[in-house]
């Protein structure tokens, strides 16, 4: 089930909301407990038991560790802790990479080993990296260990980041999942919310996937109709995920949680360094957090440092998908950032800002195009194409940029804050609160029904990181 379709809108969502309303404080968990498991297993019934299991697995875990601390026996705690990444990557590994290890071994080797053909359980990513986080924060004694199993299956399976996040840490909500204060004012800002992310997902990510689509599909492009293509991908990209985000903050926000925000206006930035600051922050964090720091980060050294940066960006693009192009678009931010570490942000700081916005939406552009492409030749022969390889313009490239220019226009102005700020400072310079609601409520209504005709008009409605 995805947010952005008739059952969910119609069905699902207002079904859980009021049951959640009307019940006492002390069942609202083992209802969203529930109702995630019935929204993971909509449409993968069977996979459920690897969601179950790894959070019980890391229940155990969690509180192994409490008990071996309260034993005195703390050297004991590591092997909990190995267990734990063992388990996790382990399944994360067989499910995600196996088809992609036997498929490069037999075109390194000559080989024809069968493929498994191993189906991939949506959100495995997002809810391994959770249940990790949990316990290795319990492992460093930042956080003691959930007791109450409903509880914690509840934070692992909450539907609303449960499939494409944002990554939730078991910390920033543990207070909230043992107590969540309700409230008229938070409700209306998460339906506000959601309405925006819905709008972002089904207005505009969609129109811009079929651009793309479309223009992918053939062969060779003058580089205006590639660049119109890439632009495009690149909106569509960041109103998907971004949309999705806003969509969880808002649904969590009308359940009572507040989920921490996972982008920051990216395509603002002046360095790919700041993009990835402001890009799926929840992921950004937690590879610092959790594998750059303890890998020693910057501390031991410039060489030391371009390893850890090395082992960040190779497994951050398998963490995207089981491809080459996911590792060589890993690689590429890494040559990037490394590069502005070295010697480029010193540059770029020097430089009108202009430049350095340039610079980063120009390499962000030809990044997206590697991560578009399942085949690392089609991205080649993309950017190739981007880059005059067959002509510069034709009567195609006339045809895509008239039909498309003002939604192309629309879409870089409502990925930057302008608007937003603009339209902020006016409804906030109306003196009545009541009214400063009625704008805000007009604004989100017309938002979820223009969004919720869209969804039952049309077929094409998909989400981009389902398949991570």
């Amino acid at each position: 089930m995805v947010f952005s379709s008739a059952v969910f809108l119609l069905v699902f969502l207002p079904t859980v909301l009021l049951l959640y309303y009307a019940l006492p404080e002390r069942v609202r968990n083992p209802l969203l407990l529930v109702a995630s498991l019935l929204f993971y297993a909509w449409g993968e019934p069977v996979y459920i038991l690897i969601m179950l299991f790894s959070t019980v697995f890391d229940y155990c875990n969690g509180r192994m560790l409490e008990t071996l601390d309260r034993r005195g026996r703390p050297e004991k705690r590591k092997w909990v802790l190995l267990l734990s990444l063992i388990g996790n990557l382990g399944i994360l590994g067989f499910f995600k990479y196996t088809d992609f290890l036997i498929s490069s071994v037999n075109a390194l080797t000559g080989q024809a080993f069968d493929l498994p053909g191993i189906a991939l359980p949506i959100g495995i990513s997002f809810y391994t990296f959770q249940t990790l986080s949990y316990t290795i924060d319990v492992y460093r004694r930042e956080i003691p260990a959930q007791h109450n199993i409903l509880n914690f299956g509840m934070y692992v399976c909450m539907f609303p980041q449960l499939i494409a996040g944002p990554i939730v840490k078991y910390r920033d909500v543990e207070r909230q999942i043992s107590h969540r204060t309700l409230g008229s004012k938070r409700i209306c800002a998460g339906i506000l919310r959601f309405a925006q992310g819905l709008g972002k997902k089904v207005l505009l990510a969609n129109s811009f996937g079929a651009v793309w689509d479309e223009i992918s599909a053939q062969p060779e492009n003058a580089a205006v109709t590639a660049l119109i293509g890439a632009v495009a991908y690149m909106l569509q990209i960041y109103f998907d995920f971004s949309g999705y985000s806003d969509m969880a903050i808002g649904i969590g926000k009308m359940l009572g949680f507040d989920f921490l925000e996972n982008f920051n206006y990216p395509y603002e930035s002046k360095s790919v360094t700041e993009f990835w600051r402001r890009w799926h922050i929840s992921l950004g964090s937690w590879f610092r957090e959790y594998l750059y720091i303890p890998l020693g980060g910057n501390r031991k050294g410039l060489p030391r440092q371009m390893l850890n940066l090395l082992i960040v960006w190779s497994l951050t693009g398998l963490w995207h998908g089981a491809g080459w192009n996911f590792v060589l678009w890993g690689l590429y931010f890494f040559v990037l950032l490394a590069a502005e570490k070295l010697f480029l942000l010193d540059l770029l700081k020097k430089a009108p800002a202009a430049v350095g916005h340039l610079y980063t939406l120009l390499t962000v552009l030809f990044s997206w195009v590697i991560f578009a492409c399942d085949d690392v030749g089609a991205a080649g022969r993309y950017i190739l194409s981007m880059c005059g390889a067959h002509g510069y313009a034709d009567a195609a490239s006339s045809y895509y940029l008239r039909e498309n220019f003002f939604l192309l226009l629309i879409g870089a102005a409502l990925s930057v804050s302008l608007i937003r700020k603009y339209a902020a400072r006016k409804v906030n310079a109306l003196r009545s609160e009541p009214l400063r609601f009625g704008v805000k409520t007009a604004v989100g209504a017309a938002l979820y029904l223009t969004s919720l005709l869209a969804v039952i008009g049309s077929s094409y409605n998909p989400f981009l990181y389902f398949r991570f």
